[in-house]
């Protein structure tokens, strides 16, 4: 079985996010792998695991989003593939998911990908499903389980109503959830085969695409105003005269 997991860099959870020169910023923060695609690449292990292949993860961004690929194949993915291209930068989620399709088909004999629900970064979450759009592939998303028997997968769907359980010929996409199971850590012989590891680079060329729609900027973005905030704790002897200064100040600060 072949299997592919889509992955992305983002910056560290607790990066503040300012506007600088009209533009967004994440200042100095770290870039890591999109925690929900740990998940992703947890799902495609265990299913290596179960029916044997190999799992290939994939990343489309610059030089920088082979630290990403690098923790992939740490956690014990096979081999990785790096998308990059000058004429990738500012693309949409519809170009990403061009972009991702052909590299898709350009490994060939795929049977499942992968994907987290969403990034972090820009929390949209529907690559996944235009990707499979793109291929003509059926999409299982919000997966917590999966089962394949045969050339047919079934997933139980995690979602705000309860459990969903549904089913798809292969080959498919999957997006999936927390409620799938913990992602394994990095082992320390992952690590260094990965340290190690040559990573290809493709560009629009190699996918034999033009370059896809992008986000269109804003013409300035700015920061909100800064406002002083004070806290002030009203005391008394009873609630009965803390419910009175309250209604005072309330009344005093003109609120009401």
């Amino acid at each position: 079985m072949k299997i592919v997991a889509c992955i992305k860099q983002v910056p560290d959870s607790a990066a503040k996010v300012v506007a600088e020169g009209g533009k967004v910023s994440w200042g100095d923060a770290p870039l890591v792998i999109n925690p929900w695609d740990e998940f992703a690449v947890e799902a495609a292990l265990q299913q290596k695991e179960a029916h044997g292949g190999e799992v290939i993860a994939i990343s489309m961004g610059n030089e920088n989003s082979k630290e990403a690929l690098k923790h992939a194949l740490a956690m014990g993915c096979d081999s990785a593939i790096l998308i990059a291209d000058a004429a990738l930068k500012g693309t949409d989620t519809g170009g990403t998911a061009r972009v991702l399709a052909a590299a898709i088909k350009k490994v060939g004999g795929v049977d499942m990908a992968f994907f987290g629900r969403q990034a972090i970064d820009g929390d949209a979450g529907i690559t996944p499903a235009q990707t499979a759009r793109v291929l003509g592939w059926p999409m299982l998303s919000l997966a917590s389980v999966i089962t394949v028997e045969g050339s047919k997968a079934k997933v139980e769907r995690s979602i705000e109503e309860g459990r969903q359980t549904v089913s798809a010929d292969l080959p498919a996409v999957f997006s999936v959830v927390k409620d799938f199971g913990e992602p394994r850590y990095p082992s320390f012989m992952g690590i260094r085969k990965a340290s190690r590891a040559e990573i290809p680079a493709w560009t629009l060329a190699d996918l034999g695409i033009e370059a896809p729609t992008k986000v269109v900027d804003w013409p300035e973005l700015m920061n909100p105003p800064s406002r002083e905030v004070t806290c002030e704790f009203i005391e008394g002897s009873s609630p009965e005269e803390i419910a009175d200064k309250l209604a005072d100040k309330i009344i005093g600060e003109k609120v009401l």
